[in-house]
């Protein structure tokens, strides 16, 4: 009896641990559930990805990426230490992975064989008024020199770096709303590479990673602040045109109406010594 208490009391036990292996598993499969939509762009440079969860966008980004990258490289003298800057931009072919939550959501884009990987968390907030926004929190790059095709005679050969980005407050945007900005946003992040600064650069972004109401489709833009002020810059000589040219018009008008009223009234001659003669 005692021996059939026990195999009871295992097998309840195996049976719970089996349940909680699905449900983690459920969970994992879950965040990791990406999609590279790049495909739907006209554009080479920029790249589309998307986070699904029980099969419902949760999290979509669109935006062109480029990085700047400083490492060492062995002078001429077989002694000295230079620095080089590889230049390269984020591929349309990555790989996603993701996870979304109601407050806090991220996404792992992934290329060349695990050589780089660009991670963006994001995270919601309220602020002053009660307003709730979200916006990116974090940012870390990952890159392995060994990659010889942007890291050409690097020296510090099979490392894999970190950068990540400190205190960060980046595309601040209202909640329920996408970030919309074609000018470039620069982050400067810093290396476990003797604390190299490492600079990624987006632009032409569309960004949503909460409260997407339609699969696959970013809720109303909200552009951002430079944008907003190039547009101003552009439509501003045209309003200013507009204006003069207005101006030009009621000139005209009011003088033209002047010397209409002065030809309907009578004439004095200007000659009056005829008066006194008579």
């Amino acid at each position: 009896m005692g021996r059939l208490g026990f195999s009871t009391t295992e097998s309840a036990r195996l049976l719970l641990l089996s349940v909680c292996g699905v449900l983690v598993l459920s969970v994992v499969l879950a965040e990791q559930e990406g999609e590279n939509l790049s495909g739907l762009s006209n554009n080479p440079d920029k790249a589309i990805f998307a986070v699904r969860e029980n099969g419902t966008t949760c999290l979509m980004v669109e935006f062109a990426v480029k990085f700047l990258v400083p490492y060492d490289v062995l002078a001429l003298n077989g002694i000295d230490l230079i620095t080089e800057q590889a230049s390269f931009t984020l591929p349309r072919g990555a790989e996603i992975e993701g996870k979304c939550g109601t407050t806090e959501s991220e996404i792992h884009i992934t290329w060349k064989n695990n050589a780089y990987t660009l991670r963006i968390y994001f995270s919601k907030e309220f602020r002053d008024k009660g307003i709730e926004v979200w916006k990116i929190s974090k940012v870390q790059f990952v890159y392995d020199t060994s990659e010889t095709s942007h890291f050409i005679n690097a020296y510090n050969r099979d490392w894999k770096h970190t950068a990540s980005t400190h205190r960060l407050s980046a595309l601040v945007t209202p909640a329920g709303r996408s970030y919309v900005c074609t000018a470039q946003q620069t982050l400067t992040l810093i290396s476990s590479d003797h604390q190299k600064g490492i600079t990624v650069s987006m632009y032409d972004i569309q960004i949503q990673p909460f409260d997407i109401a339609s699969d696959f489709m970013f809720s109303e833009p909200y552009k951002c602040i430079t944008d907003q002020r190039e547009r101003l810059e552009e439509t501003l000589p045209l309003i200013l045109g507009l204006i003069l040219g207005l101006i030009i018009v009621i000139t005209v008008t009011v003088y033209h109406f002047h010397l209409k009223l002065t030809a309907n009234q009578p004439q004095l001659p200007r000659d009056r010594s005829m008066y006194k003669n008579m």
